[in-house]
């Protein structure tokens, strides 16, 4: 954004939410979702976070919408600890991909 624009801007920092938090977070948007999915999910999402090359981590909005899309496609839990179907929602940076795709090819992550 402009700086003209950010110095019209108040800006609060908000913690990222803990792990719990996150469970209640999902389970107020999507309380129908299988909870080994969302388990597995946050597991790996919370992975991603981790890496510290990622200019853009992934937030817990891209989260709830990945957590839609695995459920809408009938992913299965050890599908989402083996591969990470559907990266796109969750990454939203090329190089992002481009870093986690590396990251993936020599077993790393």
């Amino acid at each position: 954004l402009p700086p003209a624009f950010l110095r019209r801007c108040v800006f609060h920092y908000i913690e990222f939410p803990s792990r719990d938090c996150l469970q209640q977070i999902v389970d107020a948007h999507l309380p129908d979702l299988d909870q080994e999915l969302v388990e597995a999910a946050i597991l790996r999402f919370y992975g991603l976070r981790k890496v510290d090359a990622l200019r853009k981590k992934p937030s817990t909005s891209e989260l709830l919408d990945w957590l839609v899309v695995l459920a809408r496609a009938g992913a299965d839990p050890e599908e989402i600890a083996n591969r990470m179907p559907f990266l796109g929602t969750l990454i939203k940076k090329e190089q992002d991909l481009h870093t986690i795709a590396q990251r993936n090819k020599h077993g790393i992550g």
